[in-house]
């Protein structure tokens, strides 16, 4: 999900200033709510753990450019269940801050518009979740078409915002049309592998059932809301 460099560059790159601006204002409400409900101990340690697994998630895993941007296994779905919203977002924003100032120093133009591609999929993500998961579930017991309809909104939201930011950056010439095809067409694939992670962290989580109430893990991981 990385934009590549030159992709929206000049003038345009204000807009990315915009959204990258109101996505930190979520951000922020998200973590004054954790750090109200959880408390602040338990929302850093979280984001810390959040930071650490996405940063290796970026620079570790494999990824491969693709068109427009990189194909990444980001597995948001996995981090907003175990972690929780707030913490989620701290570890993407700041692990992807970390990958960038120590192994891609291109990429850091492009900060603001990759935050953007990552938060705000993220935060609808949070708001299907309520719709989908009923309020006594807890995420360990979710089942795989909850867990992809999760991995769908990030992912699809994801593939929405790169193509937004090539589109809007290069145009709708055919050559920038197949570049942005060929990303979507392999990030989409994602949403496949995605909710089979997910369920296998979960059957993990619920087989160490010792962790719940665990400061470190979002308490809906183990407790109905």
């Amino acid at each position: 999900m990385h934009i590549e460099p030159g992709i929206v560059s000049g003038a345009k790159m204000v807009l990315s200033y915009g959204t990258a601006t109101v996505a930190f204002g979520l951000l922020s409400k998200a973590v004054l709510d954790t750090v109200n409900k959880d408390g602040v101990i338990s929302t850093a340690l979280r984001g810390v753990i959040a930071s650490v697994l996405v940063f290796c998630f970026f620079q570790v895993l494999p990824h491969h450019p693709v068109g427009v941007s990189e194909v990444h296994f980001i597995l948001g779905s996995t981090l907003f269940l175990m972690f929780g919203l707030a913490p989620a977002a701290i570890g993407l924003v700041v692990g992807l801050g970390i990958q960038g100032l120590l192994f891609a120093p291109t990429d850091l133009p492009q900060f603001a518009m990759n935050i953007t591609t990552l938060l705000v999929p993220l935060f609808a993500m949070s708001v299907i979740a309520k719709k989908i998961i009923p309020e006594r579930t807890r995420y360990v017991d979710i089942q795989y078409s909850q867990a992809l309809s999760l991995s769908v909104v990030f992912q699809g939201g994801i593939v929405t915002w790169v193509a937004f930011w090539a589109f809007y950056g290069q145009g709708f010439g055919a050559e920038n049309l197949a570049s942005v095809g060929s990303f979507s067409v392999a990030y989409m694939s994602v949403i496949v592998i995605e909710p089979i992670l997910d369920l296998a962290v979960l059957a993990v989580a619920k087989w160490t059932d010792k962790l719940q109430g665990s400061s470190l893990l979002e308490k809906r991981l183990y407790s109905a809301a």
